[in-house]
């Protein structure tokens, strides 16, 4: 829910300033989805380091500020699903600077740095994912295998131009998701026909095409 309507007037103005710095001058490795109707709620997107099992991939997350921001932290929500120690199954985020760290002169800034560096150092000692704590401490070769193999599913693009796994609506940092509808796509093939019998033929291709993207993409996996 929305905290616009709890939040005072001087924190709203700070708040809606530091969004527009952030999305103006964005760190490294992260992009800013700011909302004009919930300054309250940043939606970001943060590239996965290289050398990581989460190279190449593209995370998106939330930042969510309560009614006792700046006194008390925001509440980060990755979007994405990923496999790591300090991500519990439901997107929550489990890290100092969001909890017993947090200082109000901290910034987003430093929210958003911090979270980015925990997918280079994850702290198995406060895990919220029990197996992938174990693993990065017994097993990191199986560790990285299952985070990189979460990561392609659903942090990639396919070569056919859709996303790997399950995306949100309205998702900033998965374009190439939003290029057209196959549906409609395969819609406008047949209208174009002059024909029904060239309208079927062309939609027949289409399903192929897309069989074949699928097993192409299956194989990848």
């Amino acid at each position: 829910n929305s905290n616009v309507e709890n939040l005072p007037p001087q924190v709203l103005r700070l708040v809606y300033k530091e969004v527009t710095a952030l999305a103006a001058d964005p760190p490294e490795g992260i992009k800013i989805y700011p909302s004009e109707e919930d300054i309250t709620e940043l939606h970001t997107a943060i590239e996965g380091p290289e050398g990581t099992p989460f190279a190449g991939g593209v995370f998106r997350m939330r930042l969510v500020l309560g009614k006792d921001f700046p006194a008390a932290p925001p509440k980060g929500y990755f979007l994405t699903k990923i496999f790591h120690p300090n991500v519990g199954h439901k997107g929550e985020i489990c890290v100092n600077v969001l909890k017993r760290d947090w200082r109000a002169e901290l910034g987003l800034r430093h929210v958003l740095l911090t979270i980015k560096c925990l997918l280079i150092h994850p702290n198995p000692e406060s895990a919220l994912n029990e197996e992938a704590g174990r693993l990065l401490l017994e097993d990191y070769a199986e560790y990285a295998s299952r985070a990189r193999l979460l990561t392609e599913i659903h942090a990639m693009g396919t070569p056919g131009g859709t996303s790997g796994g399950p995306q949100e609506p309205g998702d900033g940092p998965q374009p190439k998701k939003h290029a057209g509808d196959p549906n409609k796509r395969a819609a406008g093939v047949g209208s174009s026909s002059s024909g029904g019998s060239s309208s079927s033929s062309g939609n027949s291709n289409v399903v192929a095409k897309k069989k074949t993207d699928k097993k192409r993409a299956l194989r990848r996996l």
